[in-house]
């Protein structure tokens, strides 16, 4: 294995940061041609798993290495270190992002789910789960569409995930009224959701 803190090998990537400090993007290039593979690798494929997830985790790595590259104190090793920290963070920000995505598509999908009968299964509609800024920005819309009270009661109960009991209380209603709005909610959400997801769809 090449010795990144070989004498030599620090004394040109030295060079080539102060280059790139001082504006010359030919010299942040050099910087990612020399350790953009082995980031890739050894750090972010091991810890992903996925190519494609990879692949935006070392774009966002290097993006924010170039924006913080003034912050780099030389402490008499490779700078590749301070790559791969940054890009393990990003790893781990990849994560956590696809835990909070993963939760909150159950519950759009469990949200939906108790007025599936007769229609389309609801796991059809998440065909937009591929990008999940797409689905949070469609379920955004269909509430937004629905009266506040609508609104407030899923909120309440798939988003803010209290208790039914909770969000009674909430309403200052009981909470069989309460179990009432949010069936006459969802049978709203549900109607206007299929309407978008039908515009949306790019069939002949």
């Amino acid at each position: 294995m090449e010795d990144l803190n070989a004498t030599e090998e620090l004394r040109v990537e030295q060079r080539t940061i102060g280059r790139a400090l001082d504006g010359d993007r030919a010299a942040f290039a050099e910087l990612y041609r020399a350790y953009a593979p082995r980031i890739f690798a050894r750090v972010l494929m091991p810890k992903l798993g996925n190519r494609e997830a990879a692949e935006d985790a070392l774009a966002e790595t290097f993006r924010t290495a170039f924006e913080k590259l003034d912050t780099f104190t030389d402490r008499g090793v490779s700078v590749y270190f301070w790559f791969a920290r940054i890009a393990a963070n990003k790893a781990l920000d990849m994560h956590r992002a696809k835990g909070t995505t993963g939760r909150a598509l159950a519950n759009f999908e469990t949200l939906v789910a108790p007025l599936s009968e007769g229609t389309p299964d609801p796991s059809e509609l998440f065909d937009l789960r591929a990008d999940f800024v797409t689905v949070r920005e469609t379920v955004a819309g269909v509430l937004g569409e629905l009266n506040a009270r609508y609104r407030r009661a899923i909120e309440l109960r798939f988003v803010e995930e209290l208790s039914r009991e909770e969000c009674a209380a909430a309403l200052g209603v009981k909470i069989g009224t309460f179990d009432v709005l949010l069936l006459r909610a969802l049978r709203a959400f549900r109607k206007e959701w299929t309407s978008r997801v039908g515009e949306n769809t790019n069939e002949p």
